[in-house]
């Protein structure tokens, strides 16, 4: 897949400077709240309020005394924001911004696997739908999911999903044996390989290496750390945030970054004297990059698309996210 074009052809700098001001100015008239993910479009995460991770910018949206949020990430995280909002009107921009990985289980699923393993707890990372998390007795983050693992009894089964590489992660990081991990996967982060991060490592010798643990070559990367084939002194398995956090507070000057590539521009905005290097140039997110400046502003216009999600699931979704927080 080749990258994403950020912008159609007939948006010139001057269109999109006029764009720009636009949402501004109906931001203002609206009393919104525009909060957008990491891997957004550069101009989306220039005009947002708040840019962060896809729990952090829900819980802004929750603190916000703004009551209309304008949620420019994935639908999954716009749910989110309505569950921790129910008071307040979520937009998402485009309604068909998705996910490949929440996609890849949905409710009936997990409650075929809850049948298989009846006596199991359930470990949702939070990149699932409502009504997945609403099955789920814990929800947790790539920072937390080790930490949250590790409190529950070393006795008790569980079924972690939807990501088979955080999974496994976080299985051999535990030690856990009766643990169940679901085969779903990032398209994005799933087609990154051992011999990528071998090769780009080997360019840039120099260089500190952040690797999120969505990545498919994550378990390949632990290993090749232990036997000594990649520095353990520069390679950092890390959540998006963490990327951030780590590069703001390292003396380093340049890093490879095995991420969906949209958060480079906020590494290089949040260091300018820094070199962020894209482990693989591909690595993006055709869902992330469907919200783009033309529609945040449509979507401030004419108050479109609203995202909803029913009382009953909004309340069985909160429990395991508050069990999360409430260990982490």
């Amino acid at each position: 897949m080749q990258p994403a074009t950020y912008y159609t052809e007939e948006n010139s700098p001057k269109k999109r400077r006029e764009i720009i001001k636009q949402i501004k100015l109906w931001k203002e008239k609206r009393d919104a709240l525009i909060i957008a993910h990491n891997y957004q479009v550069p101009d989306i995460q220039d005009v947002a309020d708040f840019v962060g991770d896809s729990l952090g910018i829900a819980k802004k949206a929750a603190e916000a005394p703004q009551k209309l949020i304008v949620f420019c990430g994935v639908h999954f995280m716009a749910e989110s924001a309505a569950i921790f909002s129910p008071e307040k009107t979520v937009l998402i921009p485009d309604p068909n911004a998705g996910c490949s990985l929440a996609a890849s289980i949905d409710a009936n699923e997990l409650r075929k696997w809850k049948r298989r393993y009846p006596k199991a707890l359930v470990v949702s990372y939070v990149n699932t739908t409502a009504e997945v998390k609403a099955e789920s007795d814990y929800c947790v983050t790539s920072t937390n999911a080790v930490q949250v693992v590790s409190s529950i009894p070393e006795d008790r089964e569980i079924i972690f999903l939807p990501d088979m590489f955080l999974g496994d992660y976080v299985a051999r990081k535990t030690g856990r044996k009766n643990f169940y991990v679901y085969p779903g996967e990032c398209h994005v982060h799933a087609r990154v390989k051992a011999a990528d991060i071998i090769k780009k490592l080997g360019r840039h010798p120099t260089a500190e290496f952040l690797i999120h643990p969505e990545c498919g070559c994550v378990s390949d990367c632990m290993h090749y750390v232990a036997t000594k084939a990649i520095p353990e002194e520069r390679t950092h398995i890390l959540s998006t945030s963490g990327m951030l956090q780590h590069a703001k507070e390292s003396p380093k000057d340049k890093f490879v970054v095995a991420t969906e590539t949209g958060i480079i521009h906020q590494l290089k905005k949040q260091n300018p004297k820094k070199k962020f290097i894209p482990l693989r140039k591909d690595m993006v997110c055709e869902y992330m990059k469907m919200i783009t400046a033309e529609k945040l502003l449509n979507s401030l216009i004419n108050l479109e698309y609203e995202v909803k999600v029913p009382k009953d699931i909004a309340e069985r979704a909160r429990l395991p996210i508050e069990r999360m927080f409430a260990i982490s």
